[in-house]
C-alpha cells in the first residue's frame, strides 16, 4: 500500500495523519477543531519542511485560534461581517461573538468537533471524510445545515480539499465558504516569489469592509518577489482551468506551492502577518461582508447542496 491513514497524538493534539509512503509527504488534520489543516509537509534532504503555520500544542490552539484562525474552515460566512450585523429576509441579526474591531469574523465552525465518517486508502491516493451538523448553534445564524469536509492526498504532492454543504432547514439560508491557511516555505516572505491570476481587487475601509470600489491591478499577475509588500486584500480571480490561481515559491530551496480552486472559489484573500514568516492565501466563495453586500453570496434552497473544492500542489522546481 502506498498510503497510510493513522491516528496520532502530538503535543496534546489528536490528529489524523495521511502519509504517502513513496515520497514521505504527509498531511495532518485536527477533526476536533473545525477539521483544520494542521500540517502539509515534505522531506528535503535530512529535514522535513512543514508549509502550514500551525498551532504548536493544545494551549496554543485554545489561546490563539479565536484571534488568528490559522487554517480555519470558514463557514457559513467568510472574513468579516460589518458590525457583526446583517439582515436576511426582513429579519435583522447580530452576532454576539465579535472581533476586536466589532465585526463578526471567519464564520462559526472553527472550534466545532467534526467526526470522521470515512477513511479510504488506494494506490494513488488516500482520503478522510469528516462531518459536522450545525443546528442553530449561534442565535445570529438560526438555520440548520450539514457540512462535510474531505481531504484527499494524491500522488505528486497534491492535496485536494472538498467541502459539501447541505441545507437541511425548512427555509432558505445565506451561505459562503472558504479556508484560512497560513503558508511558510522557510525564511521570510520578503524573499519568496508570488503570483496570482487577478486584475482587480476590492477597496476596503479601515475595518477591512469592502467600500464598493474596485482597483485595477496586475502587479503580481506574473511571479514577483514579495519584498516589503503588505497584503490585506481581496482579489477577483481570473479563473482559467489548468492554470494555477496562485503560485508561491521560495527560490532559495526550490519549494513551490500552486493553488487550483474550482469555479466555486472566485475570490482570493491575501494577508501578510507582521512577523513576515508566513502568508495567508485564502480561497473564498464570496467577498468579505457578503451577508450585507451580496458579493458571491449563495442563497440555498431547502434540501439544496453545494460543493466547493481546491487543490494545493507542493513540489520542488
Amino acid at each position: 500500500m502506498s498510503f497510510t491513514i493513522t491516528r496520532e497524538r502530538d503535543e496534546d493534539l489528536d490528529l489524523v495523519q495521511i502519509t504517502d509512503l513513496s515520497t514521505g509527504i504527509q498531511v495532518r488534520i485536527l477533526p476536533a477543531s473545525g477539521a483544520l489543516l494542521h500540517e502539509f509537509s515534505i522531506p528535503l534532504g535530512n529535514r522535513r519542511i512543514q508549509v502550514i503555520d500551525n498551532y504548536k500544542n493544545q494551549a496554543d490552539l485554545h489561546k490563539n485560534l479565536s484571534s488568528s484562525f490559522k487554517s480555519a474552515k470558514l463557514s457559513p460566512f467568510v472574513c468579516r461581517i460589518s458590525g457583526a450585523k446583517y439582515s436576511f429576509e426582513e429579519t435583522a441579526f447580530e452576532f454576539r461573538n465579535k472581533f476586536n474591531d466589532g465585526s463578526a469574523i471567519h464564520g462559526v465552525l472553527s472550534d466545532k468537533p467534526f467526526h470522521i465518517l470515512e477513511k479510504l486508502t488506494a494506490e494513488q491516493e488516500a482520503s478522510v471524510l469528516m462531518a459536522y451538523q450545525y443546528r442553530r448553534d449561534d442565535p445570529a445564524y438560526p438555520f440548520d445545515y450539514d457540512i462535510r469536509v474531505r481531504y484527499v492526498l494524491k500522488k505528486g504532492g497534491r492535496l485536494y480539499l472538498e467541502t459539501t454543504v447541505n441545507n437541511v432547514s425548512s427555509r432558505r439560508i445565506p451561505m459562503a465558504d472558504g479556508w484560512h491557511p497560513y503558508f511558510k516555505l522557510e525564511g521570510e516572505v520578503n524573499d519568496w516569489l508570488l503570483a496570482f491570476h487577478s486584475r482587480q481587487n476590492l477597496v476596503f475601509n479601515e475595518n477591512l469592509i469592502p467600500t464598493g470600489q474596485i482597483i485595477e491591478t496586475r502587479k503580481f499577475y506574473s511571479p514577483k518577489l514579495v519584498g516589503t509588500e503588505f497584503f490585506d486584500h481581496c482579489f477577483f480571480l481570473d479563473q482559467d482551468p489548468g492554470i494555477p490561481a496562485a503560485i508561491l515559491k521560495n527560490p532559495a530551496n526550490g519549494l513551490r506551492l500552486s493553488f487550483f480552486p474550482d469555479h466555486s472559489y472566485p475570490y482570493l484573500q491575501i494577508y501578510t502577518p507582521p512577523d513576515r514568516k508566513s502568508i495567508a492565501i485564502e480561497n473564498l466563495s464570496a467577498a468579505p461582508d457578503a451577508f450585507n453586500n451580496g458579493l458571491g453570496l449563495l442563497i440555498m434552497q431547502p434540501g439544496e447542496s453545494q460543493s466547493f473544492s481546491l487543490l494545493y500542489q507542493l513540489e520542488f522546481r
